[in-house]
């Protein structure tokens, strides 16, 4: 059944901007959207528990009769970090998810700070990594965490089980799930008009592709992914993106006590032109996967040579998962756009140089609701783009753009080659690069440095990158 005949069939209503005034059988369903080339619906409005028309009349004012209501598209880190506090802060909060049960391609890897911050329980961390091994294109080994602190590690996780964990816990403070897929926004044509969201509704199994519903609301948060439908519909702009592709593989148990506590990184052109590649620890398997930006189609032919680089530790193991991403390169042009605003990935937060995404996208839902709750005053009025823009993305690129940027430098720098590649591993058996790296990481900040240590560091570098090209393959 199409969109079309879906919507007729279930006898759509259209909404009149006149105070609370209702007519049946629309006789226009589509109208043309000059921005795009597509047909959209029109402002119309299903019979269902989600309707709440009577808060859209021509008396509509910023300050709300009832709560401000909120949309948050996607149920990942992201996403259920920004309903649970929206919900927290008593503001009329759904969040959409398509696949309860989704389990994004991704590293795991956690900071340990986001396990305080966001309140994580301590078994959602599958491995705690201690030691790291960077291995360079010519197979150089340099050991990694030698200043960590006893209680200091990076944590593991699966994304299905971190996901499910923050998003039920939304949930419970209040945020109502939709299972399913949204599909369009109708955009609003005035401030004093509603977003409606036009989704394949998933709550009732059946052939799988959904009853197509509708809900009005007041803003939308887009925390939907590098390929955001939310970002796609406010012209939010494109960016540059990675592949990423990941085997999770399940090792004999002599295998894996290998990788008890240990992350293993491998840099060089046969893994990727432009990123790194990984055997990362799971529950009772790891992960081996890479990316890149550069050679996109080729991604398989650098999941082979990786898979290479570490046969001999894989050796007995087989694969459970095969899984692919896209990942965001760099920030969009607009990342908020009337009461739409978006977090995570969907905006483009995913770190160069170490390809880090979970924290951030946790950290910007929360920072984005937070922003919501104080403008609205507990949603009790609608903000404004320009609100959102001096507080959300304010203090957003206030905290955290000089580490985007140094990342950004070091891997332009380091990644560029095979012989930077080799400077790269041998600078990381430093303790003073190893101490900078592990306290800008562990704690989201950008490590003060000792000026003596960064000149010797600076003679250190350029004597590395003097050794590298005897190494380089």
């Amino acid at each position: 059944m199409d969109f079309t005949t879906a919507r007729v069939s279930v006898g759509f209503v259209s909404l009149s901007l006149e105070p609370t005034t209702w007519t049946s059988g629309s006789s226009k369903l589509f109208r043309k959207n000059a921005s795009r080339s597509q047909f959209i619906p029109q402002r119309t409005l299903c019979p269902c528990s989600h309707s709440r028309h009577s808060r859209y009349s021509k008396h509509f004012k910023t300050v709300l009769e009832a709560k401000l209501r909120v949309a948050v598209v996607g149920g990942g880190p992201g996403g259920s970090s920004a309903a649970e506090t929206l919900a927290k802060a008593g503001i009329e909060t759904y969040i959409f998810e398509r696949k309860w049960d989704n389990a994004k391609p991704c590293g795991g890897a956690i900071p340990l700070c986001m396990i305080d911050e966001f309140g994580l329980p301590l078994d959602i961390v599958d491995r705690k990594v201690r030691r790291m091994k960077m291995i360079s294109p010519s197979n150089r080994e340099v050991d990694v965490g030698k200043t960590l602190k006893p209680h200091e590690y990076i944590g593991m996780t699966r994304r299905e089980v971190l996901d499910s964990y923050l998003r039920e816990r939304a949930i419970q403070h209040g945020a109502q799930p939709i299972h399913g897929l949204v599909t369009d926004i109708v955009l609003p044509k005035t401030d004093r008009d509603p977003y409606v969201i036009c989704y394949s509704d998933f709550t009732e199994k059946g052939n799988g592709v959904g009853k197509p519903n509708t809900l009005q609301v007041d803003m939308i948060i887009g925390a939907d992914g590098a390929n955001s439908r939310v970002a796609k519909v406010i012209d939010a702009g494109d960016y540059n993106y990675a592949i990423a592709f990941q085997e999770r593989i399940r090792l004999p148990p002599e295998k894996m006590a290998y990788y008890e506590e240990l992350a293993e990184m491998y840099v060089g052109d046969d893994v990727s032109p432009d990123f790194y590649a990984w055997v990362f620890p799971k529950y009772d398997h790891v992960g081996v996967g890479t990316g890149t930006v550069i050679d996109r189609p080729s991604i398989k032919k650098y999941q082979a040579a990786i898979r290479t680089r570490a046969a001999s530790k894989l050796s007995g193991g087989h694969i459970i998962k095969v899984e692919a991403h896209p990942i965001p390169e760099h920030p969009r042009p607009r990342r908020v756009v009337g009461r739409v605003a978006l977090v995570g990935d969907a905006a483009g937060y995913v770190t160069k140089c170490s390809g880090e995404g979970i924290y951030f996208a946790a950290k910007s839902g929360r920072m984005c609701a937070q922003a919501i709750a104080e403008i609205s005053l507990q949603g009790e009025r609608i903000p404004s783009e320009s609100e959102l823009k001096a507080t959300y993305l304010k203090r957003w690129d206030s905290k955290y753009w000089s580490t985007y940027k140094v990342l950004d430098v070091l891997q332009a720098v380091f990644y560029r080659n095979n012989i930077a590649r080799e400077a790269f591993v041998e600078l990381c058996e430093d303790e003073y690069v190893q101490k900078m790296t592990f306290d800008s990481y562990l704690y989201k900040t950008v490590a003060k440095g000792n000026p003596l240590q960064d000149v010797r560091l600076l003679f250190h570098t350029l004597g590395a990158f003097a050794r590298a090209p005897a190494l380089a393959p």
